[in-house]
Parts: structure tokens; sequence; C-alpha cells
């Protein structure tokens, strides 16, 4: 079964006799695809550069920049990993990095997206994380302004594009495509795990005897450290994987199979149930932004 876990950088985790450990996570079919590229060198409020993957691009390490980002999913999929957790999206979405926050990001083969840094005074993105749906008009407007020196004047036709940007950014819908992982080491044990087999059915009892607690205890760790119950902490990584595995192409029957769900169908009643479509309709919705 292909393993779906971090690439590039370490997170802490524990071994099972609780010492600290470092793990690389491995993210199946997903790179970083960065040059060397420093966001505070560009003395402008708002750039725009295209990325994509090369065979030879090397994995960029965690780092941080005083500029917020927002990477643009023009084609596969974009995956960030912060220290609470993974975002991933298809084409059409956008995950948002405020300024000073570690992070790496990666994407897809063959892959195909847009960095836009911000300065952080005049962000109108919100201070944490996000993923988000972006507008034909705005993915639009990113793209053209890519194409346009980085350097632009302070005042002209590309400072006012800029303007319209940023007030475009303000309306972006958000999306719950996040797997939150706090910095707890038994929450960070149990998340690698399931990274790495995401079919794993354990129930929270059996979690419990793994990492040595209770399961009263470990309730109430998963809910205070992600705000969800275990059953739907672990669901929504299943929606992350599955959001990553359709962008690639894959069929629901094997993701269902991959997830270890009894059947498609099952699958299908929860994505739908915490996505508000079925998978394929949420692809295909997409799909038809894009294009038009």
């Amino acid at each position: 079964m292909p393993k779906f876990a971090q690439i590039g950088g370490k997170w802490p985790a524990v071994s099972a006799t609780g010492e600290a450990v470092s793990r690389v996570w491995d993210l199946t079919g997903l790179r970083v695809s960065f040059t060397a590229l420093d966001p505070d060198d560009f003395a402008r409020p708002l750039v725009s550069f295209l990325v994509q993957r090369n065979v030879d691009d090397d994995e960029l390490p965690i780092h941080q920049h005083r500029k917020g980002q927002l990477v643009v999913a023009a084609e596969g999929s974009v995956m960030c990993r912060t220290l609470d957790g993974l975002r991933i999206v298809p084409s059409n979405g956008a995950v948002w990095i405020p300024g000073e926050i570690p992070h790496s990001v990666s994407m897809s083969d063959k892959g195909r997206s847009y960095c836009v840094f911000i300065n952080p005074e005049i962000s109108p993105l919100p201070n944490s994380c996000a993923t988000f749906s972006i507008s034909p008009m705005l993915r639009e407007m990113i793209f053209h302004l890519a194409n346009l020196p980085p350097l632009y004047p302070l005042e002209g036709p590309t400072s006012r594009l800029v303007q319209v940007i940023l007030d475009e950014l303000a309306q972006m819908k958000a999306e719950p495509l996040h797997f939150p992982v706090s910095n707890h080491p038994k929450i960070q044990r149990i998340a690698a795990q399931l990274l790495d087999a995401p079919d794993d059915r354990r129930t929270i009892r059996e979690w419990a005897a793994a990492v040595a607690t209770s399961e009263r205890t470990l309730a109430r760790l998963i809910q205070k450290h992600t705000g969800m119950p275990f059953g739907r902490w672990r669901q929504q990584l299943h929606i992350v994987i599955a959001v990553q595995r359709l962008s690639m192409g894959a069929t629901v029957q094997a993701i269902s199979q991959e997830l270890g769900y009894d059947s498609p169908s099952a699958f299908t009643a929860m994505f739908r149930k915490h996505m508000g479509q079925p998978p394929r309709r949420y692809l295909q919705d997409r799909a038809e932004v894009t294009t038009n």
C-alpha cells in the first residue's frame, strides 16, 4: 500500500519508550519545487512568481520569511507543512502561510503553482495558516502579475493591479483542508503512524494502550490539541489525503481501499458529509472553475 507521509525536514516524534527521536515523513508524489528565492529581497507590497516542479529539483527545508506567502495551485496539488499540521489543496486552491511561520511547501509531479508574497503590514489574510479556493478572476490576475517585473513602479498600472488583487484576496472562501498535529509527543506519534498507514482502524482505546495512557486522557488530549474528537480527526486526515489523491487522478475505489473503507460508497458518504459533495463532483467543480 502506498504511504502518505511528510517530505523534507523533520518533525519531532517519540519512540516506543517515549524518547524523542527525529522522523522524516516522505509524502508520496509531492516534492518541493523552489529555486533559491528570498521574497524579502523585493521591496514591493505584493509580488507573484511562477514555480514549476522539475525532475532535478531539490527539497527545500523548513524555512520562514517576513512576508506572508500564498501558494496557488495552478496544476496538480500543493502541500504545506507547518508545526501545527498538514494542508493540501488541489488545482484552483491556495495555501496561506503568514509571515515568520516556519513552513515547507511541496507540489505534485508536473505541478505548477504561483507564489504570492505579501507585506504583513497590508495583508488582508488571517494571522494563521489556512486553505482557500480561488476565483477565476483572482487566479488570472495572480498569473498575469507573475509575468510582470517584480520591481514594478510604486505608482502605475501594476501597482493598481496589486491593489485589486489585495481587495479580492480579502473575499476568498476558506476550505477545511487541514490535518492538525500539535507538538504533544503522544499526538505526534499517533499522527505519524496514521500518515504511514491511513487505513489503520485501531480504536481510541487501542491507541491509548499503544501510547501508555488511558482512553479518557487520550480523548481529552486529542480534543484539546486538535479541536476534534479522535474519530473526526482521523476522518480529517482521510479528507486531506483524498483531495491530494483525487487531484493526481486516483479513482474513488483506489482511495477508499487505501484509507481502509469497506466500500467506495462508505468513503463517498464520509467525504460528502464533511465536504458537501461526493469526491468526483468536488473535483469536477474545481475543473470547471479552472476551465472557465
